[in-house]
């Protein structure tokens, strides 16, 4: 950004271009060890020669191994110095000469030695027990301060005695243990410069081996090809070999063992009553060893070695399943279907299922089979140490079996779904009829059939009353037939709705009424309200219907005004009766009265006043993006005075801080608050203000959603401004600015280039007072560099101007620009105030930016 000295320098160049002015840049300079760095060297005026000298006073030439001179115009020298040693320190001077004027500029130079690091090894590994020295050696210039760090914790040396850290930055820790393993940081601080760095290294703790078994037990199953897995689990520094030893034999891989890459795990194979005994498991590493005892007991697991799948027809006298198991200890026996389980002397409430066993053997016996006993049934055989268990599959062929519900509603042009469901083993087929005929018939154009393996649809449009009545779905397999009658009903409009009460407001009335009693057969899908004064005629709105929805609010009422109200219900057939009217009468104004003190008690008078409007009565939903919230509101009692604009604010309500106040117009019924935190719970409040002031607030609060998982999007090449435009850019906003400054020359202080021209080719005086008064006298915008969300505000509706003539509004984030017709808006038209009515505002925030709408706000 240009900077105040810029410009200066912008007008010197302009106006002292005869003098010779030399500017380094930078003016001072700090170079690390070993770095390279620029000066460039600026002349103002003409000058023949542009020398610099070093610290020696001696002349640079244009090019050497360490300092290079170089010209790119005639105004400026480059000196660069490379790989900057102590040497490279010193004051630089910049001379500019022309005859015998000349011009010089200096530049100190100071080189010190960054932060780094000569030893600072990892992984650096220690005994367990042992003292341990962890190396860090460090330089700069001036010498640094070293602080050290464990697992991202600051070592205080003073609070445990265990650690010290040495002179020479080294940390020492005593008797170290193995929870001082992990990762360490060294980091190093020059305060003078601000400048740190750091390294960090691994700190590894040898530990003698320790050796646990997984299981002290383990049970193993035999003589069926089955394998026992022996483990145990080593730990120390280096890693421990682990080896088995049965019988004082090591176990090796091979047709009756098997060991993993570490030894940790035998596997015997095929195993055998003889294979029962002791295992050691012996761990070792160069600091010793240690070892751990497993012992195997051989057993049998139970196996079911039989069983047998059923088939029976519905109404059989019984059925049996059976299954067989071996095992060692002797399995037990049970049976499960579905949710119940039998077993070994239980039967079932009905007495229809019994289980019998005899040794290895189990029997589930089914008495008067039904078609419902058809299924899986699982056969589990356990002992001690283990169960097998085998499905069973029972099969019951029966006769169809016809579900559905028995009647339809519709009515005539509307096509319905009469639905005939089946159970049925084998499969069935299906058949419709009315009135004995089979359809469809060659003349139905208005019947269909569709079919799936469970349910047969009948559509049917009516297309007049003898579409209407029974119809029979008949389904036939081998085990029988089954029919039905199905019933196709003409819908009617529904009821009336019956009207509870009306609770008044001054310009809002809430209607609070019971559903209709007969809903015609399809479900409602409006409602409609209807209002007048009495004898009038009615005035209506129709509304959703939505699940158990007992409240309707009617809006734009007068104070003090009598109303009949009367409801109907609408389903797809149509529009149901009316409710029977209720009246009621609108709440007044409510005004404030006031007792003039100016008149004796005897005469007093009273004044009625105006009063603050009441609070608006809130409500909200989330919207589709989950982290948006709709807050809609309904003006209640405006206190005698037209409402002005509603005050709207929000924060989350883990935080105490409020975003910034949004003011929105009269005739605004909602405000859309977007890019909100996700599944976070909001507090919003809105006030209604009138000429008399503000109402209380109206409170709502509602809950984000949680965020959905987003799916990142693929990383493209960013496109950006090459070096060239961002050049060209600067030099462009540079030419601008030096206009712009001539052009506040002339028309605040009649001087600069402009004016120049306008004395010497036009023969004008510069601007006057009257001039420099607009210039001053128009409004100035600031940048509020807060990072509050953007809020935009947009109506959808015409203006039309307000009718009190109270004066212009505060101007805001509403306030129209222009007329209806494009115009703009002058100063002499604003006297009458100009509000928006009828319309629906919608704000929208914006994360990381700065606020656009505030209570507070500055005006233009």
């Amino acid at each position: 950004m240009l900077q105040i000295r810029d410009i200066i320098w912008g007008l010197l160049v302009i106006g002292c271009a005869a003098a010779i002015q030399v500017q380094i840049t930078p003016n001072q300079g700090e170079i690390s060890m070993g770095d390279s760095k620029f000066f460039l060297c600026e002349v103002v005026g003409d000058a023949k020669e542009i020398d610099w000298y070093a610290p020696s006073g001696e002349k640079i030439h244009s090019s050497g191994q360490d300092l290079s001179v170089s010209r790119t115009d005639d105004a400026t020298a480059v000196l660069t110095i490379y790989h900057a040693n102590i040497d490279s320190a010193g004051i630089y001077k910049c001379v500019a000469k022309n005859g015998d004027k000349e011009a010089q500029a200096t530049v100190q130079v100071k080189i010190f030695q960054k932060i780094t690091f000569q030893s600072a090894p990892s992984p650096q590994e220690f005994n367990e027990g042992e003292d341990a020295d962890i190396v860090c050696d460090v330089v700069s210039s001036p010498p640094p301060t070293v602080i050290w760090k464990h697992k991202g914790s600051v070592i205080e040396a003073a609070k445990d005695v265990r650690y010290k850290i040495m002179d020479n930055g080294h940390l020492q820790i005593r008797s170290l243990k193995k929870t001082d393993e992990g990762m360490y940081t060294c980091e190093a601080r020059v305060m003078a410069r601000g400048e740190i760095d750091f390294k960090m290294m691994k700190v590894v703790v040898n530990v003698l081996p320790t050796i646990r078994a997984r299981q002290p037990d383990v049970n193993a199953t035999a003589d069926i090809g089955s394998s026992a897995l022996l483990a145990c689990d080593a730990d120390g520094f280096p890693e421990p070999t682990v080896t088995w030893t049965h019988n004082s034999i090591v176990l090796e891989t091979g047709d009756k063992y098997s060991l993993n890459e570490d030894g940790s795990e035998l596997v015997i194979k095929d195993v055998k009553k003889v294979d029962e005994g002791d295992y050691n498991c012996i761990a070792k590493n160069k600091a010793g060893q240690k070892s751990e005892e497993v012992s195997l007991n051989v057993f049998v697991q139970p196996k079911i070695t039989f069983f047998n799948n059923q088939t029976a027809s519905e109404f059989d006298e019984q059925v049996t399943l059976l299954c067989e198991a071996m095992g060692d200890p002797t399995p037990t026996i049970s049976w499960s279907f579905g949710n119940r389980v039998f077993t070994e002397g239980e039967q079932s409430l009905d007495r229809n299922v019994v289980v019998r066993s005899h040794a290895r053997v189990s029997s589930l016996i089914l008495k008067n089979v039904q078609y419902i006993y058809a299924g899986e049934y699982l056969c589990i055989a356990s002992n001690s140490i283990g169960q097998d268990n085998q499905n069973i599959y029972l099969e019951v062929r029966y006769a169809p079996k016809l579900l559905g519900r028995v009647t339809t509603y519709t009515w005539e042009g509307n096509p319905a779904n009469i639905s005939c469901e089946l159970e049925a083993h084998p499969r069935a087929s299906v058949v419709w009829f009315r009135d004995g005929f089979q359809l469809p018939s060659p003349n139905a154009t208005n019947m269909k059939i569709y079919s799936t393996p469970t349910i047969s649809y009948l559509e049917i449009t009516p297309v007049s009353q003898n579409d209407f009545g029974s119809y029979n779905c008949t389904a036939n397999n081998e085990m029988g037939t089954e029919s039905k009658e199905f019933l196709l009903i003409q819908a009617e409009v529904p009821s009336a709705p019956e009207i509870q009460q009306v609770e008044p407001f001054s310009s809002t009335a809430v209607v609070e009424f019971e559903e209709p009693d007969s809903m015609g057969g399809v479900p409602i899908i409006k409602y409609r309200v209807e209002w007048r004064l009495p004898g009038k005629e009615w005035t209506g709105m129709e509304y959703d219907a939505n699940d158990d929805m007992t409240r309707i609010t009617i809006v734009g009422l007068k104070p003090e005004t009598t109303y009949e109200v009367r409801m109907s219900a609408i389903n797809g057939k149509g529009k149901g009766e009316n409710s029977l009217a209720s009246t009621f009468k609108t709440e007044p104004v409510q005004y404030s009265f006031t007792i003039s003190s100016t008149v004796p008690p005897s005469i007093a008078a009273t004044t009625m006043a105006l009063r603050e409007p009441t609070a608006p009565k809130l409500e909200g939903k989330v919207h589709n993006d989950g982290n948006s919230l709709k807050v809609t509101w309904i003006k209640q009692d405006d206190g005698g005075s037209p409402i002005k604009h509603y005050l709207v604010r929000y924060k989350a309500k883990h935080v105490s801080d409020w975003k910034p106040e949004i003011r929105l117009p009269n005739n605004s019924e909602y405000i859309l608050l977007s890019g909100l935190d996700w599944n976070t719970e909001y507090e919003v409040r809105v006030v209604a203000e009138n000429h008399q002031g503000k109402s209380e607030p109206g409170i709502l609060s509602l809950r984000t959603t949680v965020e959905p998982t987003a799916i990142p999007d693929a990383l493209d090449g960013g496109s950006g401004l090459g070096t060239g435009a961002i050049v060209g850019i600067l030099i462009v906003v540079f030419i601008l600015l030096l206009v712009g400054v001539d052009v506040t020359c002339y028309f605040l202080n009649k001087c600069g280039l402009l004016m120049c021209i306008a004395v010497n080719f036009c023969g004008k005086a510069g601007p006057g007072a009257k001039s420099k008064d607009i210039e001053e006298g128009k409004a100035a915008f600031t940048k509020d560099e807060s990072k509050e969300p953007i809020v935009e505000v947009r109506t959808e509706e015409e203006h039309t101007p307000n009718q009190e003539g109270r004066g212009p509004t505060e101007p805001n984030e509403t306030t129209p620009l222009t007329d209806p017709d494009g115009k703009t808006v002058k100063d002499d038209n604003t006297k009458n105030e100009t509000e928006v009515k009828n319309a629906t505002a919608e704000v929208k925030t914006v994360p990381n930016e700065a606020p656009q709408a505030n209570g507070n706000e500055s005006k233009a």
